[in-house]
């Protein structure tokens, strides 16, 4: 009855060894297909990356302070020739 019994317990632990496995193989099948659809996605979405986002924004304040720049001349520039007669 013992040996019976071991061997029993022993089928059993494989048997849930084997479904573990399983269980794994799955998981990783799962993890892939999610991945993809999710990187298709994201394609699919037409996102900006970091870099070129960092690199808009950067233009962006260098244009905004040369615009500041600019608009201080045109006032010095302005002071300078007086009144000037708008059309």
């Amino acid at each position: 009855m013992t040996q019976t019994s071991n061997r029993f317990f022993d089928e059993i632990a494989r048997l849930m060894n084997d479904a573990a496995g399983a269980a794994q193989g799955v998981k990783r099948e799962i993890e892939t297909v999610v991945r993809s659809q999710a990187e298709r996605i994201l394609r699919d979405l037409d996102l900006v990356k970091r870099e070129e986002f960092e690199a808009v924004k950067d233009m962006a304040r260098l244009a905004r302070e040369e615009n500041e720049a600019l608009k201080t001349r045109i006032t010095a520039l302005e002071k300078k020739l007086g009144p000037v007669a708008e059309t």
